[in-house]
Formats: C-alpha cells, sequence, structure tokens
C-alpha cells in the first residue's frame, strides 16, 4: 500500500483487494483527536493516475509496500525528482537455512510457523528452506508431524491455523507453483490430514503443502509464491546453502537455524538479505521476547 507524504497530510492508497484499510486506519485516528485532513485517502487502480501523483511537487516523501514490479514503477515514477523520497518494501523469496547441528523439532515447528502463518501471505514469510543432508529426511519427518496438527478451516475459529488467501487469482498463483515444482521432479511429502481435503466450501483456500527434492528450476523456488507452501531443498554443507540463500533475484529478509549462534553471525555476514535472523524469522524485534525459546536469538543487518 503507497503512502504519500504532502506537505502535512498523509495519503494513503490501498491495494484494489483490500480497499478499506486505509478507511479503517483514517477512521481510528480521527476517533483519537487526528485533526481533520492529516490522514487521507484515495482508491484507484491506474497506475497513470498513481504515477502522476508520485510526479506532483506537493509529494514530498512516498513509501510503497508491494510487488516489485509496482515498486519498480514508482521508483522510475519518481525518478525525474530530485526532491522526493523514496521507501520501498517488495516482495521476497525469503529463504531458511537449517544446519545438521539444529534441534529438529524445535526448528521444524518455527519454519513451518515462518512458512504458513497467515497462509503465507507475508512479504517475510519463509519460501525455500535449505536443509543439511545429514538431517534432512529427520527434518522432513519433524515438519510432517507438525502440520498433522494444523487446521485450515475457517479464520474466525480460534481452533483454525490457516484461513484462505486473499483471491482467486492469488489461490491460482499458488497452485501453478506447485504443480510446476510437481512436474519437475519435487514430491508432495504433505502428511494427511483431514481438514487440508475439506476446507470451507466457500473461500480460496489452500492448504499447507510440503514439497521436498525441490530445485532452482522450479518457480516455486525462484518466483514469491504468497501461500503456504514449504518447498524443500537437500544440500551439502554452509556453503552450498549461503550460494544458493543468494542465489535470487530477491533480498528482504533470511534464518539461519543453528545451536552454533556465533557460526549462525558468521554466515550471516555472507547472506545477501536486507535482514538476516539467527534461530528466528518474520519478527519485528526479536530480542524483545525470547523467553519461550530454547536457543539464544539473534538479528542481524
Amino acid at each position: 500500500m503507497p503512502a504519500l507524504l504532502a506537505g502535512n497530510s498523509v495519503i494513503l492508497k490501498p491495494s484494489p483487494q483490500t480497499p478499506t484499510t486505509a478507511e479503517h486506519v483514517q477512521q481510528v485516528f480521527t476517533e483519537a483527536g487526528l485533526p481533520e485532513g492529516v490522514i487521507q485517502y484515495f482508491h484507484c487502480g491506474s497506475l497513470t493516475l498513481i504515477e502522476t501523483m508520485v510526479r506532483s511537487p506537493q509529494i514530498q516523501l512516498v513509501c510503497f509496500t508491494g510487488s516489485v514490479a509496482g515498486g519498480l514503477a514508482v521508483q522510475s515514477a519518481a525518478s525525474d525528482r530530485v526532491t522526493v523520497r523514496v521507501g520501498l518494501e517488495l516482495g521476497g523469496k525469503d529463504p531458511a537455512y537449517v544446519r545438521s547441528d539444529v534441534d529438529v523439532k524445535w526448528a521444524a515447528e518455527e519454519i513451518v510457523d515462518g512458512a504458513v502463518f497467515n497462509s503465507g501471505q507475508s512479504c517475510c514469510s519463509i519460501e525455500r528452506v535449505y536443509v543439511d543432508e545429514k538431517i534432512h529426511d529427520e527434518f522432513v519427518a519433524a515438519i510432517q508431524e507438525v502440520l498433522k496438527g494444523y487446521k485450515l478451516g475457517d479464520p474466525f475459529d480460534p481452533k483454525t491455523h490457516v484461513g484462505p488467501v486473499v483471491s482467486k487469482r492469488s489461490a491460482e498463483t499458488i497452485r501453478s507453483h506447485i504443480k510446476d515444482a510437481l512436474d519437475k521432479g519435487a514430491k508432495d511429502l504433505t502428511p494427511k490430514n483431514e481438514s487440508f481435503k475439506s476446507p470451507p466450501a466457500d473461500g480460496n483456500y489452500v492448504p499447507p503443502t510440503l514439497l521436498t527434492e525441490a530445485t532452482h528450476d522450479m518457480t516455486v523456488m525462484t518466483e514469491e509464491t504468497f501461500g503456504p507452501v514449504i518447498p524443500i531443498m537437500k544440500v551439502g554443507g554452509d556453503k552450498e546453502a549461503i550460494r544458493l540463500m543468494n542465489d535470487s533475484q530477491f533480498g528482504l529478509t533470511a534464518s539461519i537455524w543453528t545451536k552454533d549462534v556465533a557460526k549462525g553471525h558468521e554466515l550471516a555476514d555472507d547472506v545477501e538479505a536486507g535482514t538476516v535472523f539467527v534461530n528466528r524469522c518474520d519478527y519485528p524485534s526479536p530480542v524483545s521476547d525470547v523467553q519461550h525459546l530454547r536457543l539464544p536469538v539473534a538479528n542481524c543487518f
């Protein structure tokens, strides 16, 4: 969702898929006593109009969250202005590397959560997993055990872990990534789970899917899936894992899972990502709530 700063006002432009979010934000601030006009919003599906807004001399700052294509369009529109500041938070294909010394059961629980929470619809969700060959089979089995306990269903049901994705188009994209992987040799090792087979009739439900024998020839390992899919690729060790983590056009976040936190920091220095977590993923403040974890946690920039 783009946010534009003009003078003393902030102008929000929500995604057409979630048009009321900006309206609710404005309402909350108004009820809190913010003066009228400080937060404004507009609905628009026209790239031309958005480009016109970005080029306006009244706009001083542009913050954009969305796709890489959308971000490049915003950046291009602002390229001939030297007085506007632009911040882009774009898509990701965030990798996780599981080293052979890790607590396998614990790491599996954390990685499933990091991959499928919010139905995998997070810019920073785990989208590809590299696992040391020494623990690969054990780790896959642990992932299966975790997924057996997950429930796909109505998001208003407190027992639900995974709800629907945002649109029919999104569901089709996710399924196409899965199909491409299977067509190219990946294995679907998703465990039996009755809720995965019988979600509510209404809604764009995509069950969590565990894929093994993934490779970088597959879309699911190279393009943003934005869904509850866990593709796993076996690696021979640190060197191969780091090379594959960096083999991407994206560089949002990444995570390394190991009992050797010092080694995790060392490896993080070689990962090409804006944020590299050690024994954590997709977390705004990894040092604020770590009491429940059995391993030290760090966040590297």
